[in-house]
């Protein structure tokens, strides 16, 4: 579904992002990490077309991203940033309908749409209702996965969409994701910093340093076959939340 194809990108003359080729295979959670300034969320924002890269292209269902089709492939994507990024003037509602009113979908589909999700999002109706403002940190996050769903888009795309939250909290929306993940199957791209959260979310894991891909693979891959030395003091640095990661939630 998504390829970058030798992308690269630099800002005054400092490269964020090395020429990288890299797929994301459909209906799998593919989980970029590395240490902070490492080139993941700007990935993330080149396939959704916020960053144009300065090199090579990014390819989505066949098609490569440019500014006369961006719009209309972005219809297909959904972005959800750090805290939700709602829209501080909407109730919780209008944020998670937003697009879809734009768009004049259907009032009756919409509302049922809206009704499906909130069940999904384990997120009562009376919350709807609020502003932002009025919800604590892990209901913004499920109005924010409302609406990021809302038009049923094939491919997710999250950046460190839980590293605001306190520990509690984080844990439980880990598990509901997760679920959502499997339930949707859709294909996903999530950044985060944390090894236990990639080996916990991810089908595939994509380590890099200094806008270079050092390692991918299944967590084994890292944990067990590290092909640098940066890996292992990557794995080394996180070891203590990396217990029993393949039924728990990372905490």
């Amino acid at each position: 579904m998504v390829v970058l194809d030798n992308v690269s990108k630099s800002y005054d003359g400092h490269t964020t992002v090395a020429p990288v080729s890299l797929a994301f295979d459909p209906g799998r959670v593919t989980v970029l990490i590395g240490p902070s300034g490492c080139g993941k969320s700007t990935l993330l924002r080149m396939i959704v077309g916020l960053v144009s890269p300065d090199t090579g292209r990014v390819m989505i269902g066949g098609e490569a991203l440019s500014a006369a089709n961006a719009l209309r492939l972005r219809h297909g994507i959904s972005y959800v940033i750090q805290e939700g990024g709602l829209f501080p003037h909407l109730t919780a509602e209008e944020n998670v309908v937003l697009l879809a009113a734009f768009l004049k979908r259907d009032p009756k589909w919409i509302a049922e749409r809206t009704a499906e999700l909130s069940e999904l999002a384990r997120l009562p109706d009376a919350m709807l209702k609020r502003y932002p403002r009025d919800l604590s940190g892990g209901q913004r996050q499920r109005v924010s996965m409302m609406r990021a769903l809302m038009l049923d888009p094939p491919l997710l795309l999250l950046d460190e969409p839980l590293g605001a939250l306190d520990p509690i909290t984080r844990y439980e929306l880990q598990e509901e994701l997760k679920c959502i993940f499997g339930m949707l199957d859709k294909t996903v791209v999530l950044v985060t910093h944390d090894m236990s959260e990639a080996a916990y979310f991810g089908d595939h894991i994509v380590l890099m340093r200094e806008g270079r891909i050092v390692q991918q693979g299944v967590i084994a891959d890292l944990l067990e076959r590290p092909n640098e030395p940066f890996v292992e003091q990557f794995i080394r640095a996180q070891r203590a939340g990396l217990a029993d990661i393949s039924t728990t939630p990372a905490k």
